[in-house]
């Protein structure tokens, strides 16, 4: 069996970082974390696509990139849950751009509901997104993906970890996504596919921050800080939370020739939280 990773020391730094010629789609892309990382994507030179539940805001995100960096750019409507709409938002990227490389599995939900109140439904409605999205996701990109590409997976440090009460679906759902990049990637190597896992901490996003403040009422704390999560949920060695750039980097590593040499690993992003 023949596995399509060509060996790429001899390559300078500047192409080892490009992604001239390529083209992205990053689900969840419309704002936050999704943004950030699709904008880093374009600034190396890919061609993206903003999938996202709200369409104008795929479409706003699609023209800011395009105005920033001058790469194409389109929006796109996708409810990772459904399987007829990640096809057809993947159909329209590949239309678009000729070609699919790049698959970042960001769209996620953070809710918080206690154990002994969480419906069946809700539990479900977690696991669907942040799961069987990541499923979706990745086989369709499979799919698409001609001559070998990269699948990431923004997990969380909930993928490694209890974080707080009232998470049990969230964490139940991240430590599954991680198990399934592995899995993934020993399935895709064939093909020419690595898959990667990134898992940030808590970062303050508009989504995040409206989750936070929703764990913490859960939990009966008060929220003085506009999405403020416990202590214990932001514990950093570097003096501050993470920002959405931050991430956004180390995705941009992992889809790039710079992570090459690895698959099926989850890079924490997490400024220590986990030691």
């Amino acid at each position: 069996m023949s596995f399509p990773f060509a060996d790429v020391s001899a390559h300078p730094l500047t192409d080892l970082l490009s992604l001239h010629g390529r083209a992205a789609l990053v689900t969840g892309g419309a704002q936050g974390l999704g943004k950030a990382i699709a904008l880093r994507l374009a600034e190396a030179g890919a061609s993206v696509a903003i999938a996202d539940l709200d369409e104008q805001r795929s479409h706003d995100a699609a023209q800011d990139i395009t105005t920033r960096f001058g790469t194409p750019a389109i929006g796109v409507r996708m409810d990772v849950t459904d399987s007829a709409s990640v096809e057809a938002a993947a159909m329209a990227a590949t239309e678009a751009f000729g070609r699919l490389d790049v698959w970042v599995n960001n769209a996620g939900v953070f809710p918080s509901t206690p154990l002994l109140d969480m419906s069946d439904e809700a539990w479900d409605a977690v696991l669907a997104v942040n799961t069987t999205g990541v499923r979706n996701g990745a086989r369709e990109a499979a799919r698409r993906m001609a001559s070998g590409g990269v699948v990431v997976n923004v997990i969380s440090t909930a993928g490694f970890r209890g974080i707080a009460p009232g998470l049990s679906a969230y964490v139940a759902s991240k430590h599954a996504a991680r198990g399934l990049t592995k899995q993934l990637a020993l399935e895709l190597a064939p093909r020419g596919i690595r898959v990667l896992g990134v898992a940030p901490s808590y970062v303050p996003t508009e989504g995040n921050m409206a989750a936070a403040a929703a764990a913490m009422s859960a939990m009966g704390l008060a929220d003085t800080d506009g999405g403020s999560m416990p202590a214990a949920m932001t514990q950093s060695l570097i003096g501050r939370l993470g920002t959405p750039d931050d991430i956004a980097r180390v995705v941009l590593f992992c889809a790039s020739d710079l992570s090459l040499i690895m698959t099926g690993s989850t890079l924490l992003a997490d400024a220590g939280e986990t030691i």
